[in-house]
Parts: structure tokens; sequence; C-alpha cells
């Protein structure tokens, strides 16, 4: 139980390797007018916290020090602030916090309700993903009946944006480690191994090419998709830095996720018509060890963080 003036938070003072991640008593947090606190049962580990903590993304992502990390959350409603009247104590949430999610206790203003039957994990670490999947998809206009290449397509929004793609009835196929094959098949996508000649692999399963191209990954495999597509206009990234270079647009996360795709999202979960696949949960105090594993790569979906 979580003493009431105290509680636990992982912080970073520098930037640097995941050794700069701590997991250190703080002050709890008590939510202002329009705010609530909520409990953290599930916190997802995103990629661009790996790049924020290493201090690559300053130029787009200016970071105060010290920093809690997490973009995204699930937990319960635990304390109201004046003039919230949608929510009450012992609420279920998926929420964005404003104080970070890597803690025992966050503070937000952006929630939605979760479904009971959605699992912690799932909940805490679907709002990114889902949210960044949709936006890349009507970012690209898919259309039903095109085919569309997916880098990173067993990772946590890979995988999402190919999932949706399929429900727009829309031709998948999605570069992946051979370890990961057997995973994108089962989601109906048609797997191809990334690296040196990527765009004959694709044109053996696509020999008209490929109508859009997302890249979840961000190495090097903008070249490769604006020939298979045939314009740089067809090609996105979340990733790829150099994007500009190429003239590939590169699409950055929002200020506010919209939150009725996740709410779509969720109720893709329980229709069964949706996966995220969980590939490990750490305790929060092994934060460190969930940053060394995201940087390694090859995720087949999200790994999360348990208070």
């Amino acid at each position: 139980m979580a003493d009431r003036r105290r509680s636990k938070a992982v912080v970073f003072t520098e930037f640097g390797s995941p050794d700069v991640l701590r997991y250190v008593d703080v002050e709890e947090p008590h939510p202002g007018p329009g705010e609530v606190r909520i409990g953290v049962r599930a916190a997802g580990v995103n990629p661009l916290d790996v790049k924020v903590r290493r201090g690559v993304m300053e130029a787009m992502f200016p970071t105060a020090l010290p920093h809690v990390l997490g973009m995204e959350l699930a937990g319960v409603v635990d304390e109201i602030g004046e003039g919230v009247d949608d929510w009450k104590v012992g609420d279920e949430v998926v929420a964005w916090p404003k104080n970070g999610s890597y803690r025992e206790f966050a503070i937000a203003d952006s929630l939605i309700r979760k479904p009971a039957k959605v699992p912690w994990e799932v909940a805490g670490a679907i709002g990114i993903a889902a949210e960044t999947a949709a936006r890349a998809l009507d970012l690209l206009a898919v259309a039903p009946g095109g085919t569309l290449l997916v880098h990173a397509a067993a990772g946590g929004v890979g995988s999402v944006a190919a999932q949706i793609a399929k429900t727009r009835a829309i031709n998948v196929i999605g570069t992946a480690g051979v370890a990961n094959h057997d995973y994108l098949r089962a989601l109906g996508v048609t797997p191809v191994t990334y690296g040196v000649g990527l765009a004959e692999r694709v044109r053996s399963v696509a020999p008209d090419g490929v109508d859009w191209a997302f890249d979840c990954a961000g190495r090097d495999a903008l070249p490769a998709s604006i020939e298979l597509t045939g314009s740089p206009e067809r090609v996105l990234t979340i990733g790829d830095r150099s994007a500009p270079e190429y003239g590939v647009s590169f699409s950055l996360m929002p200020a506010n996720p919209r939150r009725d795709v996740v709410v779509d999202a969720l109720a893709m979960v329980l229709e069964g018509t949706l996966q995220l696949n969980i590939e490990r949960a750490y305790p929060l105090s092994e934060a460190a060890a969930a940053h060394g594993h995201s940087e390694t790569g090859h995720l087949r979906g999200k790994i999360v963080l348990i208070p």
C-alpha cells in the first residue's frame, strides 16, 4: 500500500542509457481543477519514451529534467479534482497523463472508460498504438482493395495498423524477423524479411508493387518503400528522421490524441477483431530493464510496466 504522502515513480535527471532511470520516492500528486488522480495499473512503454530518455528528441520534444516518462496508462480513479462531474472514485479508465505514467499515481484530464473485460496490460498499452496506427492510415488515405506495406509489422504500432487495415479490406504485407512470421500470418498479414533485397522479396508476393507503405521501424526502409509505391507521397514514417531528404512525410504524435480512435480500438479488442500482444510486463521498479528490452528491437507487440 503506497504511503499517502510519498509514492513511487521512475525518474531520470540526465539523458543517457537505461541506467539513468531511477525508481524513487516522489511527492504524491493531487489533482487540480478539472483533473483526476489515477492509481496506475499498467503503463505502456513506447519507442518514443526510449528516444526521449536518450535525449535525441530534444528538438521535437524538449524535456525538462527531472522527468517522468510515459504517455499512456490504464488504472483506477482514486481522487477527483474540483469541477469534475463525469468521473468518480473507483472508475476504471484509460488515460493520457499530464505527469507521466511511469509512476504509482498519475494526473489526467484526458481519459476514457476502460471496458471491464479488457486486460489491464492491453488497456494500458493500446492507446498510443491505436491512435498512431489510425492516424497513419488516414494520412495515407488507404482504400479497400489496395495493398499496404508495413515495416516492423510485429511491433505495437505496426501490428495494430495491419489489423485495422485488414478490417478495411486492405491487403497487408509486413516486414519482420523470421521468428515473427508465423505471428504475422496469424493476423492475416503476408510476412517478408527486412534488410537488403527487400524490394525484390516484396515483389515476389506482390508483383504489381504496393499502394502505400507505413514505416514503423525507422531503419533505412524509405528508399525501397518509394521504389515499391512509386512515390514518396505514398510513404509515411513515424521513426525515420531522414524522411525530409526523401520527400516522405514524418508523422508526429499530436498534443491531444483522438480518444474516439482508442474507444473504437478497445471495442475491437472485445469483438476479437483486434489483438495487442504483450511482449512482457515488467514491475515498475524494473523500468530500466524494460527499456533495455525495448532497445533490442524485434518486439512482438508492446512492453508494459506494472506498479
